[in-house]
């Protein structure tokens, strides 16, 4: 076997299992990389010199191939009404069967930590068949000091083999595609899907079922600092701003996307970025647009110009969800430590297609921890086949899909530190105004940034505040500089009789959705919720 590149001397993938490959590349930087992706015909060059790669089939995550192993670890801290399960019998002979695939083959390995505090991170080393996968975690992931590399002993191992095929029957799996998580053996086998992405949040998963013990709270969010320590959390779905808004030229990113509040305060678990890119445009969003055209970067699904092979970033033919993942030192103001004090600011974002929701709302720490349990947001019509209407869409905690364990003890986490801070909550809309999708408009991002600029800043908490007759949180009622007719939805609507029937159905939508929740909160959160006879009047 061939080993090229900074082995690791202590740990060496014999000791994991893996044996009669080929070779393996040891954390190769982005030149030997690039240059194995382009020569393998895995990947182009664009243009502009950032690497771009087709994730075939899958094009974004495929949560319905994702399993557990239910053991005694999991048993009784696993929220297994979410989560799908095999038994550790299976994953045994499913992660026999990869070590089998893997051999004649030449893997790339690197070793990486998942978490920018040490005293929270976990050393993670990830084996892959294709060369961009390499660069796409070595990307996404924390990279050690050259030093740090000749003892590493990883503490979780992930294996990234597109080409294999699980059986399920064999595998007790759904189909040939397969993520699968065994926490006791610290395990994670990836198989049947190029898409990248896949990598790094099993990494998060995994931080999500460790920390919570050790009284850290995972987080779905990006989050920036000011100048003057007064560090913000942006918690939102994919498409509802929380990169945009965190990449603010007059803050300090701290990361786009997960990240970690422990008793030091905020970290990264990340040290790169994972930018939707679909219509990105240099005026929306320079910093994004300018990272996201270097080398270094990786671009997935972007569709390339025949001949010049620069990037359309407005043609989403191959899947509206294209991609770019670059370091986070690519942003100019980004963090060069991925840390920062306790948050002041915590801000929930809603991409609100009913046109219902205000641009910015203060909550109180129980509407709080109501809203993060809900993780509300909304489709539009022709995102998906068949939605031909705004569609709700409540994702538990801003980020379902990776929470092994059940939502209440990340809510509860999350509400013992938003008291024992102080930090002030806010729940902003970055969806429409004046009407539903396809009647209002998209809310004004200059609207959005300067009401988010006076809450982060504290002006916001020195205006006048109405009550919100269908959610009971608190609206300002004048802004400086804000025209105050957006800050009132219905005044934005021509006909207020359909605003208030839309206004009911959406607040009933909220209650259902929170049925499943209410067994496992105080009687304050329950309070918290939208008016009950509201909905039925």
């Amino acid at each position: 076997m061939q080993e090229t590149g900074v082995r690791n001397g202590a740990f060496g993938a014999d000791k994991f299992g893996l044996k009669n490959l080929k070779g393996i590349n040891w954390n190769f930087g982005a030149p030997r990389l690039y240059e194995h992706a382009l020569s393998a015909g895995e990947a182009q060059l664009t243009a502009d010199g950032a690497l771009c790669a087709e994730t075939g089939e899958f094009t974004g995550r495929s949560p319905k191939d994702k399993f557990t192993v239910r053991d005694a670890t999991t048993e009784d801290t696993v929220w297994w009404k979410a989560n799908q399960s095999i038994t550790s019998d299976q994953f045994k002979v499913l992660l026999d069967d990869f070590l089998k695939h893997a051999e004649g083959k030449t893997l790339f390995a690197q070793d990486l930590y998942g978490g920018a505090d040490p005293e929270h991170r976990i050393k993670t080393r990830v084996f892959t068949e294709f060369a961009w996968h390499s660069l796409f975690i070595r990307t996404l992931l924390i990279r050690p000091d050259l030093a740090e590399l000749a003892d590493f002993v990883p503490e979780l191992t992930v294996i990234d083999l597109p080409s294999f095929k699980a059986d399920p029957k064999r595998h007790g799996v759904r189909s040939e595609t397969v993520v699968a998580i065994d926490f006791t053996r610290k395990i994670v086998l990836i198989g049947g899907t190029r898409y990248a992405g896949e990598m790094k949040k099993s990494v998060f998963t995994t931080l999500n079922f460790y920390l919570p013990g050790k009284g850290v709270m995972p987080m779905h969010c990006s989050a920036n600092v000011g100048s003057d320590n007064d560090s913000a959390i942006f918690f939102g779905l994919s498409g509802t701003g929380k990169t945009t808004l965190s990449a603010d030229p007059q803050r300090t990113l701290i990361g786009d996307d997960e990240h970690g509040w422990s008793e030091d305060g905020i970290f990264n678990f990340e040290g790169g970025c994972y930018a939707k890119c679909i219509r990105l445009s240099g005026e929306a969003e320079p910093a994004i647009y300018a990272a996201s055209k270097r080398f270094g970067t990786v671009l997935e699904n972007v569709v390339l110009d025949g001949h010049t092979r620069a990037p359309d970033f407005d043609d989403g033919s191959k899947t509206e969800n294209t991609r770019s993942a670059y370091p986070l030192d690519f942003i100019p103001n980004a963090s060069r430590t991925g840390r920062a004090p306790q948050p002041k600011n915590l801000v929930m974002l809603a991409a609100d297609a009913f046109g219902v929701l205000p641009p910015i709302a203060k909550l109180t720490p129980a509407q709080a921890m109501y809203h993060f349990l809900s993780g509300y947001t909304a489709k539009v019509a022709g995102t998906e086949r068949g939605v031909t209407e705004p569609q709700p869409e409540f994702s538990a905690c801003f980020g379902a899909p990776f929470l092994p364990r059940h939502p209440s003890d990340y809510g509860n986490l999350l509400r013992e530190l938003i008291a024992r801070h102080n930090v002030d909550c806010w729940l902003v809309n970055t969806g429409w105004t004046g009407g539903k999708f396809g009647v209002g408009n998209r809310m004004p991002i200059k609207v959005t940034r300067a009401l988010l600029t006076s809450a982060l800043d504290g002006s916001l908490r020195n205006v006048a505040f109405r009550t919100d007759k269908y959610f009971g949180f608190a609206v300002p009622t004048a802004v400086p500089g804000i025209d105050s007719t957006i800050l009132d939805p219905v005044e934005t609507w021509a006909d207020k009789a359909e605003f208030d029937k839309t206004a009911r159905a959406l607040v009933g939508m909220f209650q259902k959705n929170f049925a499943k929740f209410e067994d496992h909160v105080d009687a304050d959160v329950k309070a918290a919720q939208p008016d009950v006879k509201l909905a039925a009047e």
